[in-house]
């Protein structure tokens, strides 16, 4: 299947110069989005872990279904003051300042097996930042997976030396 035909691009969003990719359409093709969790499913499953972890928002609805289908946990990780519960915390750079990012404390415990999914990686901060976030709590990053890489951006440099999986790239 011709994922890329089912990606929309849409010129200067989120600002001037950007072509946004746009994972919507594929979402809302029944058989785009079953192809592309049974891939990331069949591509990921050496990799063995005991939960998938998908950064907010669009990690999420990737890394959910992408869970349930590989039989394991979702646990997902959020901007400051959005889980209920006592929090992990890790602070990352920006192009220009620093975000933040939170797990709760309780959502696995230490040595588990993790693979980080999002729709997309970029420059890899987010991505860079859970990683760092999950090693700092003890965890085994087993890998990340992206239905999407823009290559240009490097991002696989901001991550742990661990298989990246990707479908599309750009």
């Amino acid at each position: 299947m011709d994922l890329k035909a089912l990606i929309r691009e849409i010129p200067d969003f989120p600002k001037p110069g950007i072509l946004f990719k746009d994972i919507t359409t594929l979402l809302q093709n029944p058989e785009g989005l079953r192809y592309t969790i049974d891939l990331l499913a069949e591509k990921c499953a050496d990799l063995a872990p005991d939960y998938v972890v998908g950064m907010e928002s669009r990690g999420f609805i990737v890394g959910t279904p992408l869970a349930y289908k590989m039989g394991i946990g979702f646990v997902p990780v959020r901007k400051p003051g959005k889980l209920p519960a006592p929090v992990h915390q890790v602070e990352y750079e920006l192009e220009y300042g620093t975000d933040c990012l939170e797990m709760h404390k309780d959502a696995f415990k230490s040595g588990c097996r993790i693979l980080i999914v999002d729709d997309l990686i970029a420059t890899g901060g987010t991505a860079g930042a859970t990683a760092k976030l999950i090693q700092n709590i003890g965890c085994q990053l087993v890998g990340c997976a992206f239905v999407i890489e823009l290559k240009d951006l490097n991002g696989r440099q901001r991550l742990p030396d661990v298989p990246i999986v990707t479908l599309v790239e750009y």
